[in-house]
């Protein structure tokens, strides 16, 4: 497989470490600086550096754009206009709605892998990073079928677990767990410092206040773009907060015993469930799925599933000799997710068989 990277960080010099080592993929790499080039070509992120998009992506078959939130659109454009017409386009931007809403090519499928460290740069990058992440991917309903089964597959075998999702509900979603734990890290951070005094060292009594402010002052590079870009979820995501913050302070302002431990308790309950939840346990169950050769039919299909939670452990397509038709194979964890996904397909009126 060949695939190109533009922008070879943390990012995207893990998924070319993997793409190298699990795909058995030639990576070629962009990236405006020059140093990083070196660092990537050093540590074996990419197999061939490019001094521009266009040779980077000349004779691609996957290109990953891993450029700031605010300078996406861009990079994507660009990697589009040079593409060959058979090769599928993505990027890792964490928020979802702006470059989805701005770009129209069925080559194209946004995209967002939950994988990181608080630590930049390519010299931070793994081949395992993604390993068991959740990638976000965002289909639209011209998107190329072939193309998103090409990523999906990809993205598989890279070690994550694809998730299809409407943009809007990916950066509600990222404003909750994402983005707001990071506003919430700088207040507390500001409001410990000033309370604490600045000549004064933070009480070792306990680690607490170190979890809570350890994403504090994250990269603004990145950082400052992300705020911005998802501005209204995050805005509305805060008031919650805010609202519910009141909510608690006036709970105690009560001396409501029984409430301050009903509010303890739920938050317990919240954080198990949370923190519990998966892709699906069992083993692996086939469904096959006669559909139209029609655009936007395997996003419809997979952002239904999204929806429900039903994750597409992998997915193949078999057109038909005539092209008119074919059939969409996937594979879900579990009898009871196998379940679901036949039901949520034939509701939307596909023939679907369970193997």
């Amino acid at each position: 497989m060949r695939v190109a990277n533009l922008g070879v960080g943390l990012i995207g010099g893990s998924v070319g470490l993997a793409a190298r080592a699990r795909l058995d993929a030639h990576v070629r790499g962009y990236d405006p600086d020059g140093r990083t080039l070196d660092e990537a070509e050093r540590l074996g992120a990419i197999d061939a550096r490019a001094d521009d998009v266009a040779a980077a992506v000349r004779d691609a078959e996957a290109v990953f754009v891993a450029a700031p939130v605010g300078r996406l659109e861009e990079a994507v454009r660009a990697a589009l206009d040079a593409a060959p017409r058979d090769c599928v386009v993505t990027d890792v931007g964490s928020t979802k709605r702006a470059i989805v809403a701005a770009v129209h090519d069925e080559r194209f499928v946004g995209g967002h892998p939950l994988a990181g460290a608080e630590t930049a740069g390519v010299e931070h990058a793994r081949e395992n990073l993604f390993e068991d992440a959740t990638w976000y991917l965002t289909p639209a309903p011209g998107t190329s079928g072939i193309l998103y089964e090409r990523l999906h597959r990809a993205l598989t075998r890279l070690g994550a677990q694809p998730v299809a999702i409407e943009p809007e509900l990916h950066d509600r979603v990222m404003a909750t767990v994402s983005h707001l734990p990071h506003v919430l890290a700088n207040v507390l951070a500001a409001q410990a410092s000033n309370v604490i005094g600045s000549e004064e060292r933070v009480p070792a009594s306990g680690p607490s206040l170190r979890d809570a402010i350890r994403v504090a002052g994250a990269n603004s590079a990145i950082w400052t773009d992300i705020y911005l870009s998802n501005r209204e979820a995050l805005v509305a995501t805060i008031d919650d907060t805010v609202a519910a913050l009141r909510a608690v302070a006036e709970t105690l302002t009560a001396g409501e015993r029984d409430a301050v431990t009903g509010w303890n308790d739920a938050a317990r309950r919240d954080r198990d469930r949370l923190l519990g939840a998966g892709m699906g346990d069992g083993p692996l169950s086939e469904l096959r799925v006669s559909v139209p050769n029609r655009p936007g039919v395997i996003a419809e299909i997979a952002l239904a599933l999204g929806r429900a939670g039903v994750n597409i452990v992998d997915m193949a397509l078999s057109p038909s000799p005539d092209y008119r038709r074919g059939v969409i194979t996937m594979w879900v964890r579990g009898e009871e997710q196998a379940g679901r996904a036949a039901g949520l397909i034939a509701e939307l009126d596909f023939d679907v068989a369970r193997i």
